[in-house]
């Protein structure tokens, strides 16, 4: 077995354990949840917060840390709905849309810390990049109300929060940022351009049944 391995398997067991624990309590998976969407607000409370001095690494360091935490709840939410037999249409909807809530925040975090330290060019680079990863999600979600599937791109969700991490507890946001910026415009058109091949596809399929 390799280190790698070891490491995913151990993870695994702690996960499964920590699943086990919440299913026991019978706890709500939306509970669970929205518990993931309050630990990401006080993770962009210290991304806003964080000084342009000395204290900005050590916060942006507690601020990557904190979003593991609310990772471990976007990770077990579900887990725990099929463990207690609680899956919904609506416990579905409601994951998705605070999914949504949880990175607007963590954005607008660091969106009032560039303010705060008059960087005018990363408040607008954030604003984008907070645009873009609704624009990941939006396009997936509409193209699968006309097409199957549509999970091609790259920067899905998981991505975005473990380089939000990284870019956190590196003290690196900017390049991160720039990284966000690129790989999530790149998804959103390779979803447009995925859409419009498959539907165009089944239109075409559909006049040649109606003309058969």
């Amino acid at each position: 077995m390799t280190w790698t391995s070891a490491v995913g398997k151990y993870c695994g067991v702690v996960l499964y354990k920590i699943v086990d624990g919440l299913a026991l309590t019978r706890i709500s998976p939306n509970t669970l949840t929205f518990i993931g969407l309050i630990i990401n607000v006080v993770a962009a409370l210290f991304f806003g917060f964080a000084s342009s001095d000395n204290n900005q690494p050590r916060r942006f360091v507690y601020a990557g840390l904190v979003i593991i935490g609310a990772g471990i709840f976007d990770m077990v939410d579900g887990r725990v709905a099929r463990a207690t037999n609680q899956v919904t249409v609506f416990g579905a909807f409601f994951d998705s849309v605070i999914d949504r809530y949880s990175d607007v925040a963590i954005f607008f975090g660091l969106l009032v810390y560039y303010a705060r330290a008059n960087r005018f060019f990363y408040v607008v680079l954030v604003a984008f990049v907070m645009t873009t990863s609704v624009m990941v999600s939006y396009t997936r979600a509409r193209a699968e109300s006309l097409i199957p599937t549509c999970k091609v791109g790259f920067m899905e969700r998981p991505e975005r929060i473990v380089l939000v991490i990284i870019g956190a507890l590196s003290n690196r946001m900017g390049p991160v940022l720039w990284v966000l910026a690129v790989l999530s415009t790149m998804t959103v058109i390779h979803r447009i351009r995925f859409t419009y091949v498959e539907s165009t596809a089944r239109e075409a399929a559909e006049r040649q049944t109606t003309t058969a």
